[in-house]
C-alpha cells in the first residue's frame, strides 16, 4: 500500500529532513508515527500528500509512484487521501453539513450523491443531529469529528491524521482515536496518525513508528530496528517532547486548491 524506499529529502537551504527512510505500510494498517519536533514527521506527511518529492529514493502509494507523478494527476491521486489536521480547518460561516459537503463540491460531485455521502459520513462520526450547527456551536471534539467526516466523505483509502488530538482534552482525544480505530476495523481504511502523545498511542495495540533524525528509529512491527544516530541535531524543547508546527503555507495552499481543476482535467482527458 505505502512504500518508502531509501528516501531522502534535502531542502534548498541544506536542511536534511529525511535521511534514507525505509518503511512499508500494508493496506488496512493503523500506524502511529511519533517523534520530536524537527525529526522529519512533517516532511514525511508532505511527501505522502505529494506536497514534496524526495531528493532521492522512491515513494509508491497504492501503485502510484509519486516521484514521477504528473502535476495534472495530483488531484486524482489526492482523492485517495483524507486529511485531518490539528486545528480542524473548518469554514466558520458554513454549517456542519456544508463543511463536509465542501470536499465533494470541489470534485464536482452531483448534489444527490453529496447528500447521501454527507449523511453517511456524519452518521459514522455520530454527528447526524448537528448538521445545521456552525463550528462555533460545537465543542473541540465535535469540530474534529466534523473534520474527520470531511476526510471520509470521498471514501478515502488512506486517512492521514496530523496531530488530530492536539487541540482537544484527553477524554476527547481517546474518543477520536477510538473513532479512527472503528473506521480502520470496519472499513479497512489505512490510518496514519502522527502524534506527540506517546502514552495515548501505547494504549492501543497498534504499530508505532518512531522517526528520529529523518529516519525510522524504531518500529514495533520490526523490533530488530534499534535506531541509528546520523548526527543531525533535533530541535527539542526543554519542557516538551513535541512542539506543534506553525501554520504551513504549502499545506494551506493544498487545502485551498484540493481538486480544483478536476473538472477541466476530466474534460481534457475525454477529448
Amino acid at each position: 500500500m505505502i512504500d518508502f524506499c531509501d528516501v531522502s529529502k534535502t531542502y534548498q537551504n541544506g536542511t536534511k529532513a529525511i535521511n534514507n527512510l525505509n518503511l512499508h505500510i500494508d493496506k488496512g494498517e493503523f500506524v502511529f508515527v511519533v517523534g520530536a519536533s524537527g525529526a522529519g514527521k512533517s516532511t514525511f506527511l508532505k511527501m505522502i500528500m505529494r506536497e514534496e518529492v524526495p531528493s532521492s529514493g522512491t515513494i509508491v502509494i497504492d501503485g502510484v509512484e509519486l516521484n514521477t507523478l504528473k502535476a495534472s494527476k495530483i488531484p486524482y491521486y489526492r482523492r485517495k487521501l483524507g486529511i485531518v489536521f490539528q486545528d480542524f480547518r473548518l469554514i466558520p460561516n458554513r454549517t456542519v453539513y456544508d463543511n463536509v459537503a465542501f470536499a465533494m463540491h470541489v470534485i464536482g460531485a452531483k448534489n444527490k450523491d453529496i447528500a447521501r455521502r454527507v449523511a453517511y459520513a456524519l452518521s459514522l462520526v455520530g454527528l447526524s443531529s448537528k448538521v445545521k450547527c456552525y463550528p462555533n456551536q460545537l465543542s473541540g471534539g465535535e469540530q474534529q469529528r466534523v473534520a474527520l467526516a470531511r476526510a471520509l466523505v470521498n471514501q478515502a483509502d488512506i486517512i492521514v491524521a496530523d496531530e488530530p488530538t492536539g487541540n482537544i482534552d484527553p477524554e476527547m482525544s481517546k474518543e477520536i482515536v477510538d473513532l479512527l480505530t472503528h473506521i480502520n476495523q470496519n472499513k479497512n481504511t489505512t490510518i496514519i496518525m502522527v502524534t506527540h502523545e506517546v502514552d495515548l498511542a501505547k494504549q492501543y495495540n497498534k504499530r508505532i513508528i518512531t522517526i528520529k533524525n529523518g529516519t525510522v528509529f524504531s518500529d514495533t512491527a520490526h523490533p530488530e530496528i534499534v535506531g541509528v544516530d546520523f548526527g543531525i541535531p533535533e530541535k527539542t524543547s526543554p519542557n516538551a517532547y513535541y512542539e506543534a508546527p506553525l501554520e504551513d503555507a504549502e499545506i494551506e495552499n493544498f487545502i485551498d486548491n484540493y481538486g480544483k481543476n478536476d473538472k477541466e482535467e476530466a474534460s481534457a482527458s475525454e477529448e
